[in-house]
C-alpha cells in the first residue's frame, strides 16, 4: 500500500533488469546519478513498489504487474497524471520525475517519483502515540482531505480525469455489479443494499478530485512531527463528489477496532482522537459547507463499497489467485460490514 522508510524492504533484484533502467533514469531523471541498488517495498500493493537507491538520491519506483491485467486496474499512468498535476498545490504528494510507457525498458509501464521519510501508521486508534500526537495527526489528516477537495480540477488540467456527473449512480451500480460478480454465499444485506441504494441517491455534490481511498494508512507522517507529508496511493483517484468521498474516509469511525482498523466504541476524549461529529465538523468549515442532509447514505454507500471489495477478495482466496495469505479471512468481513451498512440505512428509513 504505502512506502516508508520503516517498510521492509527485501532485493528483488531479478525482477527488473537494472542495466537498462538505470539507462532509462540517467536519460529521464534530472540530476541522477548511479550506482543503483534495487529493493522491492514488502506490503499488498496491487502496483508493485520499489526503492530506487542511487548516489544521486533515493527515489521509489510504481509499476504496473507484469502479464495481463484488468485495462482499467492497476493505472500507474493516471496516478503519475494527478500526482503531476497536484505538484505546487499545498496537497502534500512525492514529487515525480517521470512516466514510462515503453514496456520493453522493464516489462511494464511505471513512473519514478522522490522517497518522501515518513511513517505509516496501520492502527488508527495510534497506541503508540501521545494524546497531543493523536489530535495533531487527525486534524492534519482532517486538513489534507479539505485541501483536496478544495481544488479545482478544470484548473489543474484534470478537466477529463473522470466523467462528470451521476457519480453515484454509477458508483452504486459499479459496485453492485463487482459484487454480483464474486458471490461466494448468500448475503441477505446485500441483496437489499442493491435495491436500496439506487432509490436513496442524493443530489450530487460539486465535482471535485477524490482519491477514493484516503485513509491513515495510505499517508506517509513526519518522521519526528505529528503532520502528514505525503498523500500516497491514488490509483483510485478520479472525479467525483467529494462527500463521497470524505464519508468513505470517515466510515472508520463507525467500524470497531476488531472488525476492520476502525474506531466505533474507544473512548474518543481519552485517547484524543475527534469523534465523528467533530471531525465531520472540522471538515466541512475548512471546505466551507453545512452539515449534508445525506450524510448517513454517505456511509452506507461507503461500507456497500468496501464490503464489496472485501468480497471480491474472498472470491480470490477461494478461486486460489489472491496475493494475500489472509484473504479468506478478510473477505470473511463482507457480511458483518454489509449488515452494518443495511443497519445504517434502516436507521434512514425509520
Amino acid at each position: 500500500m504505502s512506502h516508508s522508510l520503516g517498510a521492509e524492504a527485501r532485493p528483488k533484484r531479478d525482477e527488473i533488469a537494472s542495466d537498462r533502467l538505470e539507462a532509462w533514469l540517467r536519460q529521464h531523471v534530472e540530476g541522477y546519478r548511479g550506482p543503483l541498488r534495487i529493493e522491492r517495498f514488502a506490503g499488498g500493493q496491487s502496483n508493485p513498489t520499489f526503492k530506487l537507491c542511487a548516489a544521486s538520491g533515493d527515489y521509489v519506483l510504481r509499476r504496473k504487474p507484469v502479464g495481463n491485467v484488468l485495462p482499467s486496474a492497476h493505472a500507474v499512468d493516471r496516478e503519475f497524471r494527478v500526482l503531476s498535476a497536484l505538484a505546487g498545490t499545498g496537497v502534500p504528494v512525492p514529487r515525480v520525475h517521470a512516466l514510462c510507457t515503453d514496456d520493453a525498458v522493464i516489462g511494464s509501464m511505471f513512473y519514478v517519483m522522490d522517497l518522501v521519510p515518513g511513517r505509516v501508521f496501520w492502527d488508527p486508534r495510534l497506541p503508540e502515540l501521545s494524546k497531543e500526537e493523536r489530535g495533531a495527526i487527525f486534524d492534519s489528516m482532517n486538513d489534507t482531505i479539505a485541501k483536496i477537495h478544495a481544488l479545482d480540477p478544470d484548473a489543474l488540467g484534470l478537466a477529463d480525469y473522470g466523467r462528470k456527473g451521476a457519480y453515484l449512480e454509477r458508483q452504486v451500480a459499479r459496485w453492485s455489479k463487482q459484487y454480483r460478480a464474486s458471490e461466494t454465499v448468500p448475503n441477505p444485506a446485500m441483496d437489499k443494499l442493491i435495491e436500496w441504494l439506487p432509490q436513496h441517491l442524493p443530489p450530487e455534490g460539486e465535482t471535485r478530485i477524490v482519491h477514493g481511498d484516503y485513509r491513515l494508512d495510505n499517508l506517509l507522517i513526519h518522521p519526528q512531527e505529528p503532520r502528514v507529508v505525503a498523500v500516497l496511493d491514488w490509483e483510485l483517484s478520479t472525479l467525483g463528489d467529494p462527500m463521497a468521498d470524505f464519508a468513505y474516509h470517515a466510515m472508520t469511525w463507525r467500524i470497531a477496532s476488531e472488525l476492520f482498523r476502525g474506531l466505533a466504541g474507544i473512548d474518543f476524549a481519552r485517547l484524543g482522537i475527534p469523534d465523528e461529529q467533530s471531525y465531520l465538523d472540522a471538515y466541512l468549515r475548512r471546505v466551507g459547507l453545512g452539515r449534508p442532509e445525506h450524510w448517513e447514505f454517505y456511509l452506507v454507500l461507503s461500507m456497500f463499497r468496501i464490503a464489496a471489495i472485501l468480497q471480491g477478495i474472498a472470491r480470490r482466496a477461494i478461486d486460489g489467485t489472491a496475493a494475500d495469505a489472509n484473504a479468506k479471512a478478510v473477505g470473511a468481513k463482507a457480511v458483518p460490514l454489509s449488515e452494518l451498512a443495511w443497519k445504517v440505512a434502516q436507521g434512514i428509513d425509520g
